[in-house]
């Protein structure tokens, strides 16, 4: 019997998503990748807020680094750690996304994670952590001036990650956010992809942007056919975007993966508003390699030729269009708290189906 509990995905209601997603639908596709969540939930005090985890290679004690690119379509935001995957191409370590006010209680807690998961390398070199934590605004659902993440409430996320499927919309770093104006938060999506092999693109995002007169869904105007209960004028949001490969990628390939997360959003309706920090960051699972302080001067690298990617940059492309659908869809009613008495609606799911031609399934 299904659970009546468990709401539809985007792609469950009949929308005409293309591509072919992994078993999934989640990051999770992407071997050996795990996801936490710490969700913390206190309506008399204001409280909707919380952490994601995500680890790369999962909490095995041995370090080893994963290649990395990043972009940032509009930076009225934060992504720790950057500068460094932008000169050194690879990055060690979880990622947390959290609320603005979260970032410091998350980096702490990361690198005390580090620290404790790989205590050899830490205790026998002078290792150090760079975590990568980034963040959106969730100051209209949850009161953000309480500081309420602790690095604790990031422990937690960290600990809790786990292979498999993963909890959408009001999860983790999620739990407050609104996106085009719906309840949005916590969303992914996968693709397989052929390209001299057989691969798997897939997305994390935390949706916290838009307008609803931009969301545009499968080239529809749904944000038209939906106008009520708006709650802004001015896009003040913001989009974080995780994009994981196993196919083997250069650095420079997984920035212009990372790039394709602009265009992912895009197909949303949202144009990148000046208020909205719109970050992303592409990783590739592909080279275990150990740390490079312990390898060897001469290196033989096995990566794609850029030239045969464009299969890769499409799964991108649509998995994160997908994701922030997944996010949309998972959305329930959540009262403001500033300005107090108003409500963020969840999506009209049913009206969404009918857009399509779909209906609920039963």
């Amino acid at each position: 019997m299904k659970d009546a509990t468990v709401k539809p995905r985007a792609r469950d209601l009949g929308l005409p998503l293309p591509g072919t997603p992994g078993p999934l639908n989640a990051i999770t596709d992407v071997p050996g990748i795990e996801v936490g969540f710490c969700t913390l939930t206190d309506p008399a005090r204001g409280i909707r807020t919380g952490v994601t985890a995500i680890l790369p290679r999962g909490s095995g004690p041995d370090p080893r680094p994963v290649r990395a690119g990043h972009y940032a379509l509009n930076g009225n935001g934060e992504m720790t750690g950057t500068h460094w995957i932008d000169d050194a191409g690879t990055y060690l370590g979880p990622i947390l996304i959290t609320n603005t006010h979260g970032v410091g209680a998350c980096h702490t807690a990361a690198t005390q994670w580090m620290i404790e998961t790989y205590a050899d390398y830490f205790r026998t070199r002078h290792a150090w952590a760079m975590p990568v934590v980034a963040e959106t605004y969730d100051g209209v659902l949850n009161d953000i001036t309480r500081l309420s993440i602790t690095p604790d409430h990031a422990m937690t996320a960290l600990r809790s990650a786990r292979r498999g499927p993963v909890a959408e919309g009001s999860t983790g770093g999620g739990n407050g956010m609104i996106a085009y104006e719906f309840k949005g938060g916590t969303g992914t999506s996968s693709r397989r992809v052929t390209v001299g092999g057989d691969w798997t693109v897939a997305a994390l995002v935390q949706a916290n942007h838009g307008i609803r007169p931009w969301l545009t869904v499968c080239g529809k105007p749904v944000g038209a056919a939906m106008p009520e209960g708006r709650l802004i004028e001015r896009e003040t949001g913001s989009i974080i975007v995780i994009l994981a490969t196993d196919a083997p990628l250069s650095p420079l390939s997984l920035r212009a993966l990372a790039k394709r997360a602009a265009l992912g959003i895009g197909r949303g309706g949202t144009p990148g508003g000046n208020n909205s920090g719109d970050i992303f960051l592409a990783f590739s699972t592909a080279d275990a390699a150990a740390m490079p302080q312990v390898r060897g001067p001469v290196e033989t690298v096995t990566q794609l030729n850029a030239e045969h990617l464009d299969p890769l940059y499409l799964a991108g492309v649509e998995a994160v269009d997908e994701a922030v659908l997944n996010a949309i869809v998972a959305g329930e009613d959540v009262p403001t708290v500033k300005p107090s008495g108003l409500v963020c609606r969840a999506i009209d799911i049913e009206k969404l189906a009918t857009i399509f031609g779909g209906a609920i399934p039963g």
